[in-house]
């Protein structure tokens, strides 16, 4: 399986002639009045237009663009995704316009509970539990292609459930993990947290260790953040990588738009300086 990172949390998925996204973002839309214009690349898909399926692990717009989805997919591709949020108007206002948006754009769309797994091509994709930072439904995916599994685990905060994943699918060999470990400020879930609404370095590469992932990339950082509303943790990638070598997890940093060598030697690195 051919992978590539896409900007902040997004991948492309390329497999015996199928194609597949994976949380895309292209254009952050209304969210840049609360964090900003983005600071890093938001690269999309080698072949808009082709792709065979989407999966998004929630509906918060920097994981689910919309129109992003609908141009990427094929005629025929389906997105899987969780299922909607429910409850008052402040309760869903941070997935109702991925929701809006997908339908409005006819997009073919399969919720998948926890655990179910679904064939598309040559994409298996298992959805396993994750925990949202805002009380919204997500899940972390598991896809398998050509020989190849990986795991993307969205912005999820740590959990309990690292090691049925591994369990119940097998090894991972390549970890996708958020690490930017944001305190955040919104006006749709006040008072705000002390705590970090996803994934820090030290998590993150903790969640590494317990799947016995073969190599670990850090997503979620850099791209978006502005101080007060969104404020990731400092030096997010470097303290993943400084992180995963102290528990013998090997890491490396994938830039936006780069393919991921899966071949390459998996021991621990730190880059020079760090």
């Amino acid at each position: 399986m051919n992978i590539t990172r896409l900007g902040w949390a997004g991948l492309e998925l390329e497999e015996s002639g199928a194609s597949a996204v994976v949380d895309l973002l292209q254009d952050p839309g209304i969210m840049v009045d609360f964090v900003g214009e983005p600071r890093t690349a938001l690269p999309g898909p080698s072949r808009p237009g082709a792709a065979a399926l989407a999966l998004v692990t929630h509906l918060h717009a920097d994981h689910a663009d919309a129109d992003a989805i609908a141009a990427a997919l094929a005629p025929d591709g389906v997105l899987l995704r969780p299922a909607a949020a429910d409850g008052e108007y402040l309760e869903v206002v941070a997935t109702k316009g991925a929701e809006q948006r997908l339908a409005e754009l006819g997009v073919v769309q399969r919720i998948v509970a926890p655990w179910e797994t679904v064939e598309v091509g040559p994409f298996r994709a298992t959805a396993i539990p994750a925990a949202d930072g805002f009380g919204d439904p997500q899940v972390s995916w598991v896809v398998e292609a050509g020989g190849t599994r990986i795991l993307h685990a969205g912005d999820t905060l740590f959990h309990g459930w690292w090691w049925r994943a591994r369990m119940r699918l097998g090894a991972i060999d390549v970890a996708f993990l958020p690490v930017n470990g944001p305190l955040v400020d919104l006006p749709h879930r006040q008072p705000p947290s002390p705590r970090p609404a996803v994934m820090g370095p030290a998590e993150a590469a903790s969640a590494a260790f317990l799947l016995q992932a073969g190599l670990a990339i850090p997503i979620h950082y850099d791209a978006l953040h502005r101080a007060p509303t969104y404020v990731q943790t400092e030096d997010p990638a470097g303290a993943f990588l400084r992180e995963a070598a102290a528990l013998g997890v090997a890491a490396r940093v994938v830039e936006p738009g780069a393919r991921v060598d899966t071949t390459a030697p998996r021991s621990p690195s730190v880059p020079a300086g760090y």
